[in-house]
């Protein structure tokens, strides 16, 4: 590869390990070309409202203008060994109670962003609202809870669907560059087993969400950071989901997900694998408001 890029960085600015400066340093070191920061955002909610419930894993509020005047000063002093992005990973949220959050580029043109990755982590039902990828323990706390049907089975195909149809919404709504993790759902499966990938059911929500993808005009994001942390031997999106994006026309690119400055580049060898298996040809960046293509 020609270039190395990686627009997936969480820095103690959210719910990452070390600084973005600690970040830039290494990133230099791996040869990286362009390194894209996207700290958690709910904006305009106030992380405060799942405080009950999950640990604040959100930038907040007051660390807003820190972290743009951060990555400012950080693309000047490195201007001439690394191009460095402001990013943020969106949070698309809607709940009567707590209020709606879009990954949309008006909602946050306030902080100017070189792009955005728009991803969904919670489930909002009528009885409540959880995070997909919160601990075990808590997951299944929240499934127990808001998908237990009359024989108390927990009815995953509702969990998956509720998922994926929260994720066409945000597509259909936001206005974004990027989908982060789009089956990010997968994480605690894997343990907890509450659905069956295989099902021809769960296969029609892949491809749904696929066309949803190539009518919003978005980059699917392959996303290695699970594997960094030891959570799942896989990526995100599964290879059945990829190949559902390629059949789409959708564009993909490979991002860590890094939230320690050593895992900027984990297992992007293996990502590019699944790319090629799907049948890509290329990963494609949006930098600078262009779109960078590398072959793999």
């Amino acid at each position: 590869m020609t270039d190395k890029i990686n627009l997936h960085t969480h820095s103690s600015f959210s719910d990452g390990k070390n600084t973005a400066r600690e970040h830039v340093l290494s990133a230099i070191q791996k040869g990286f070309t362009v390194l894209g920061f996207s700290e958690h955002c709910i904006y305009p909610l106030d992380p405060a409202f799942y405080s009950a419930v999950d640990s604040n894993w959100h930038m907040t509020p007051q660390k807003y203008s820190g972290y743009i005047q951060e990555l400012k000063a950080l693309k000047e002093e490195f201007a001439d060994r690394i191009t460095i992005l402001l990013g943020l990973e969106a949070d698309y949220f809607n709940s009567a109670q707590y209020g709606r959050a879009v990954p949309d580029k008006k909602a946050y043109e306030l902080f100017n962003p070189d792009f955005l990755i728009g991803s969904v982590h919670f489930i909002s039902t009528p009885k409540g609202f959880f995070t997909v990828d919160n601990k075990l323990e808590e997951v299944q706390k929240a499934l127990n809870s808001f998908y237990t049907d009359a024989n108390g089975k927990i009815d995953g195909k509702a969990v998956a669907c509720d998922y994926f149809t929260a994720e066409r919404e945000m597509l259909r709504n936001g206005s974004f560059e990027i989908v982060g993790h789009p089956d990010l759902l997968r994480l605690r499966n894997s343990v907890l087993h509450f659905f069956d990938e295989n099902e021809g059911w769960y296969k029609e929500q892949l491809k749904l969400t696929a066309k949803e993808m190539a009518a919003a005009g978005v980059i699917a994001e392959i996303n290695t950071g699970a594997i960094a942390r030891g959570l799942m031997n896989d990526v995100y999106p599964s290879e059945q989901f990829l190949e559902y994006l390629k059949e789409q026309g959708v564009p993909v690119c490979i991002n860590s997900d890094a939230h320690k400055a050593e895992f900027l580049d984990a297992s992007f060898d293996y990502a590019a694998v699944k790319a090629k298996r799907a049948g890509y040809k290329e990963i494609t960046y949006p930098v600078q408001g262009k779109l960078i293509h590398i072959g793999i």
